[in-house]
């Protein structure tokens, strides 16, 4: 029976990492929290990475995440160029990609964002989680020039958190979602595109279905 090769560069660029690094697999592995046996098929293309993969490999072999992408089969300086009009308006999308490329973990990556909302939620409900709300959002709307994905759906989150008849319950749940924008280091960088859009994505999808759960709507 023949065994399954991926068509990845991903091997070479590992290889050449762990060199510079003068790592074993087994030492990777322990820094990662990556089974050697996995990295191992990984370099021989044997088995596709995947998204949480290629960010640790980066991470501790000082190897560009969008290298490793590519090298994985993913075009993304080519994806870079899509209009931005067609950005926002396709998680759906965004998706779709991913999942046929074996690159992205919806489950991983949606738990992540929830915990990041839920601590947001709780800091929302205090003066000085209020006072960044207030004072900061627009400075970070300019900070990416106003142009980012969802920037028109945070813009309608940050106008109904400072209408005074939005109730204190709606306003925490908006603010853990002005908060993620406002403060978090993204998950997945917004350089890598699409890839970097889809915890940004996902946390305002996530605000948008606890106000719908809570019946309050945008």
């Amino acid at each position: 029976m023949s065994t399954l090769v991926w068509n990845s560069k991903v091997g070479p660029l590992l290889k050449v990492g762990l060199e510079n690094k003068s790592l074993s697999m087994r030492k990777l592995g322990t820094l990662t929290g990556i089974d050697p046996a996995t990295i191992s098929r990984i370099m021989n293309g044997k088995q596709q990475a995947k998204l949480s993969h290629l960010q640790q490999f980066a991470l501790h072999l000082d190897l560009q995440l969008h290298q490793l992408l590519e090298a994985d089969g993913y075009n993304v300086e080519e994806k870079q160029h899509s209009s931005q009009s067609d950005i926002e308006d396709s998680f759906t999308m965004i998706q779709n990609i991913l999942g046929s490329a074996r690159l992205f973990d919806h489950q991983f990556t949606t738990e992540r964002v929830k915990c990041e909302l839920e601590k947001y939620e709780a800091y929302a409900k205090t003066e000085e989680g209020r006072q960044i709300i207030m004072a900061d959002f627009q400075a970070k709307v300019n900070q990416v020039n106003g142009a980012g994905p969802f920037i028109e759906q945070l813009k309608l989150m940050h106008e109904r958190y400072c209408n005074g008849e939005t109730s204190e319950a709606e306003k925490s749940v908006l603010g853990s979602g002005l908060l993620y924008f406002i403060l978090s280091a993204d998950i997945i960088p917004d350089y890598v595109f699409p890839i970097g859009y889809v915890d940004d994505a996902l946390a305002v999808q996530l605000v948008q279905e606890r106000l719908a759960h809570m019946k309050y709507y945008l």
